[in-house]
């Protein structure tokens, strides 16, 4: 028995031995800084909940002015990062005050809204997801980074990752679209392009991931609304692009404004705390949107904003945007013992750690060279990357071979509200972006080589959205003289964005009307659409002989569409998101799972509409080009396969038409028998090839277990025996498919 007491003791002594050595390994690995460790103890509370505020200048409105109150707010040391505030000479003018008139001398952190680019503008996001080119993507961040940061900036609230199925959500237009594995590739390009491989370089910013979570899945697609969906869907659906933005290595993460499960997303432990931190590794600060701290007591979970604040920090937030409730109710929660100052400690030890990496301690003005401010914003560089993305960006939605106009002597008719514009298309959340530099569509045909030609006429037609017909008599004639018309209609700027959710996603005002007037003159028409998000564009389709998806492509635009219309580029921009036919088939999304009654013409009992087809107007992944593909059928190396082998799976791929273009060769799965329903198809990679007129090749895919694995009963990610379908095509209508099984 002896023997047996110290057998046990020695056990015991050996696992206490071995626990030490563990939590000795992981407290090395959160070593605390000396420096910031030694600044925390100089530091008031007051000062330490100043570092977790964010408020704004008075930019937006008045221009370079801050209030009185937020100059006192930066001496004492209760503010400690401002947004709307970026050049050089005003970032400069705001820091001073902080590291020369503050008791400790913390240096300030500056954000802004660089979502598509500074001064050059990119295609808004949605439209730059149209490319599929993660290389370019990862160029545009790259730039509008650079930009950001000869400008003074240090962060910026972008990417915005959020899967959105809904395109009456106005905020479409700043995501990827409706895709999981698409915005997850997206997602990673976009950090990468905006913070570079190491922080505190003066060419990067801060990337900040948003909105966590599920902010693209709002009831009835209305902006703020709740977020009603299952575990499951957010696992498998929304929460990727945040795990591979957060893997790629961003150092900021903004709350959304909606609620999870019942549990505001600014107040939500699950999310902020059990799965951002714990379970996806975040190591960076979590900030709020706009004042969600103080709209948790509309919400309803609590009281007041003291309440507010506390359930802010309990669950993981570090600053607060604009709400002011840190620096001004989290006093209470201390005091009486529900929030303690370690808490506190540790939100401020992770922004000043970023401060220190962006090496503002060393030197707060790192970031305001005057001089590299005049040479980076609007370089003949940036303006060529602007172009090169813009025509990426480009979608050909349909063409009778009216299109490419190339080395045609033709009169032309440029007509529509959007022809000569320019404001409105450097898109929404356009940053310190001015129309003036924007090129319009009708001055980048006029400008190209291939116009000397063509004659031109431009009639404005009428406005994007009023009832005024009055110039069509006037357009109605000059058409019956042109050879070709090209049309540009679509949205202003503010139709879609933030706060600009639609019942109706259609062409606005008498836009359609006069396209219809202008079919009835019998001369071919090339549509031109540029707009936010997708939308209902049954008779543009039914009425042009050529309609252009071209989005808002910011500066370079009028180039970029110029070069597709006359065939200088081919277009090989492919659908980030679903068009319906209508609104009523809203939500609506490629990767839907099937019912016990799937689709059967002949069946009234199957699951269908009985006033139009249950399929969209354009599938994700849809898209033309000048020439023609032809896909082989997908082989794989074999035809069984292990739970732990890579599926590997080659496809043919032949330029059977008279260009030479650029293909996004998709690749989807379908699981044919699982324990918990599964999606029709799913998107698990893709490739961008470029083939000469006649050229094949052959391209490789290789699938993962984890690329075949999913959520099972039990929520355990898993990969089941069975068999796969794997399809390979030019979108995810495809059929053309192979069966594998695994063992």
């Amino acid at each position: 028995m002896k023997q047996y007491i110290i057998y046990l003791l020695t056990l015991t002594l050996i696992f206490q031995l071995s626990c030490a050595k563990k939590m000795g390994e992981t407290s090395a690995k959160v070593k605390k800084d000396p420096f910031i460790e030694d600044l925390l103890k100089k530091m008031t509370l007051d000062e330490k909940l100043g570092q977790m505020s964010l408020f704004t200048t008075d930019w937006e409105s008045t221009g370079p002015t801050i209030r009185a109150g937020y100059q006192n707010d930066i001496r004492s040391g209760r503010c400690g990062a401002l947004f709307n505030s970026h050049t050089v000479d005003f970032t400069t003018k705001l820091q001073k005050i902080a590291v020369e008139e503050s008791r400790l001398k913390i240096p300030l952190l500056f954000g802004y809204d660089v979502i598509h680019g500074y001064k050059t503008m990119f295609p808004i996001p949605l439209g730059e997801a149209a490319s599929w080119d993660l290389f370019a993507i990862e160029n545009s961040a790259y730039i509008m980074s650079k930009e950001g940061a000869a400008a003074g900036l240090h962060w910026t609230f972008a990417p915005m990752v959020d899967i959105s199925r809904d395109p009456r959500w106005g905020r479409v237009l700043e995501g990827s679209g409706e895709d999981p594995f698409l915005g997850s590739r997206i997602a990673e390009a976009r950090v990468r392009g905006i913070q570079g491989k190491q922080t505190g370089q003066t060419d990067r910013l801060l990337a900040c991931v948003k909105h966590f979570a599920a902010y693209g899945a709002p009831n009835a697609g209305r902006d703020y609304n709740p977020a009603e969906i299952s575990e499951r869907v957010f696992r498998e659906v929304y929460l990727p692009t945040y795990a591979s933005a957060v893997k790629a290595g961003a150092k900021t993460v903004m709350t959304s404004f909606n609620d999870y499960d019942g549990v505001p997303a600014s107040g939500n432990k699950y999310l902020l705390t059990d799965i951002l931190r714990k379970e996806l590794g975040f190591d960076g600060f979590v900030v709020t949107d706009y004042t969600s701290i103080n709209e948790m007591v509309k919400h309803g979970v609590v009281k007041d904003e003291t309440d507010a604040g506390i359930l802010a920090i309990q669950a993981g937030v570090d600053m607060d945007m604009q709400g002011g409730v840190f620096q001004e109710k989290i006093k209470d929660g201390i005091n009486d013992g529900r929030i303690k100052e370690e808490q506190i400690n540790q939100s401020v030890r992770t922004i000043l750690k970023i401060k220190k990496d962006l090496g503002l301690f060393e030197d707060p003005f790192k970031y305001s060279s005057k001089e590299r401010e005049s040479n980076t914003i609007l370089s003949k560089a940036h303006l060529e990357a602007s172009h090169d993305m813009a025509k990426r960006s480009i979608v050909l939605l349909k063409n009778d071979n009216t299109l490419p106009l190339k080395d045609k002597t033709i009169k032309i008719l440029v007509t529509g509200p959007l022809a000569d514009d320019k404001n409105n298309l450097i898109g929404a959340w356009s940053a310190s972006g001015e129309g003036r530099h924007c090129v319009s569509m009708y001055e980048g045909l006029r400008a190209h080589e291939n116009s000397k030609r063509c004659t031109f006429e431009y009639i404005k037609g009428c406005n994007v959205d009023d009832k005024d017909k009055s110039q069509f008599e006037i357009v109605l004639e000059a058409a019956k003289k042109a050879d070709v018309i090209i049309l540009a209609i679509g949205e202003n700027k503010d139709m879609s964005g933030e706060a600009t959710s639609r019942t109706m996603i259609r062409i606005p005002g008498v836009q359609e009307e006069l396209l219809l007037a202008l079919k009835a003159i019998g001369k071919p028409i090339i549509t031109v659409v540029m707009n936010g998000r997708p939308l209902v564009l049954d008779k543009v389709h039914d009425h042009s002989n050529a309609v252009l998806e071209t989005w808002w492509l910011g500066t370079q635009a009028g180039h970029a569409i110029a070069e597709v219309i006359y065939g200088v580029y081919n277009p090989s921009g492919k659908l980030p998101m679903t068009f319906p036919r209508n609104e009523g088939q809203i939500p609506i999304f490629y990767n839907e799972k099937n019912t016990g009654r799937p689709f059967n013409p002949n069946d009234k009992y199957s699951s269908k509409y009985i006033d139009i087809p249950n399929t969209p107007l354009y599938p994700f992944g849809y898209g033309l080009s000048y020439t023609s593909f032809t896909f082989g059928p997908p082989l794989s190396n074999k035809k069984l396969y292990s739970l732990k082998e890579n599926v590997v799976v080659t496809v043919e791929i032949q330029n059977t038409g008279n260009y030479p273009g650029e293909e996004v060769v998709q690749l989807y799965i379908r699981d044919l028998v699982s324990s918990v329903t599964r999606p029709v198809k799913e998107l698990k990679g893709f490739q961008k090839v470029f083939l000469k007129k006649g050229e094949k090749k052959t391209l490789s895919f290789t699938l993962t277990p984890n690329d075949l694995s999913f959520y099972n009963q039990n929520m355990e990610w898993v990969i089941e025996p069975g068999d796969f379908e794997i399809f390979i095509g030019g979108d995810s209508d495809t059929q053309n498919k192979v069966k594998i099984t695994i063992l």
